[in-house]
């Protein structure tokens, strides 16, 4: 079985900050990390790769210094890596990423593809399911457990809303991760001296281009854009009303929104 897993690096969002006058995202000095969704991805991958036999292959589409989030990926125990990279693809949104993605997959191989619900700097969700669709493959979001495998097939249990699904569906196919499918192991000692052996397979726009839609990539192919980003602005510690009536809590915020001139 051959099991291919999307991953991002992105920004440590407890260190990012925002430029007031652009309202863009301040990366210099700001520390990277593989998102954390498609960390949980490569832990179910090996583990269903130690249940099945087969091969672990991580693909990040990214610029050069992706390379580390690569490498962290192989020294946890995934065997090949591919870096998806090149000026044409810059400022992609997901549909476009999606696009370039699904083109690299196709070249890469696969039986499943994982990837992250979503990633901690969009927070979109759209990624993995777009690749399924342009890939014309089944696909199970939500993922929060790999119950069975075999040979043509996955059984995956679905988070819901209000309860979950237990959905078989025949490979190939894609699944995208949630935090509680697993907990990823740590890089081991020998696992980081092999993967700084290893090499990362770039993967550019000349191997791509006849796979894609060339009007529908890159920042000036993508049907949307940030116009901009902000924080979330910090709310006041407000008020608790403990020990009243239904009356009195009525009368209580009555008078609390009279005071403020909002009724």
């Amino acid at each position: 079985m051959k099991i291919v897993v999307c991953i991002k690096q992105v920004p440590d969002t407890v260190e990012v900050k925002i430029d007031p006058k652009t309202g863009t995202l301040i990366r210099d000095g700001v520390p990277s990390i593989i998102n954390h969704d498609d960390k949980t991805g490569i832990e179910a991958a090996l583990t269903l790769k130690e249940k099945m036999g087969g091969t672990v292959t991580v693909v990040s589409m990214g610029p050069p210094q992706a390379d580390v989030a690569l490498r962290e990926a192989l020294a946890m125990g995934c065997d090949e890596a591919y870096l998806v990279s090149a000026r044409e693809f810059g400022g992609s949104d997901t549909y476009a990423t999606s696009g370039i993605l699904a083109a690299a997959l196709d070249k890469v191989g696969y039986d499943v593809i994982i990837t992250g619900r979503q990633a901690i700097d969009g927070d979109t969700a759209q990624v993995g399911p777009q690749i399924a669709e342009k890939l014309h493959l089944p696909q199970v979001s939500y993922v929060e457990e790999i119950v069975d495998a075999g040979a043509d097939y996955v059984t995956v249990k679905r988070q819901f809303e209000d309860g979950y699904h237990i959905v078989k569906v025949k490979t190939p196919c894609l699944l995208t991760a949630i935090a509680e499918l697993a907990e990823p192991r740590y890089m081991s000692v020998g696992g980081v001296f092999e993967a700084y052996t290893k090499e990362i397979k770039t993967i550019g726009f000349e191997e791509l281009k006849d796979g894609l839609e060339l009007d529908m990539i890159g920042l000036k192919g993508s049907p949307t854009n940030v116009y901009k980003s902000f924080t979330k602005e910090m709310k006041g510690a407000g008020t608790v009303l403990n020990d009243l009536t239904p009356e009195q809590a009525v009368e209580a915020i009555v008078n609390k929104l009279e005071e403020k001139f909002i009724i």
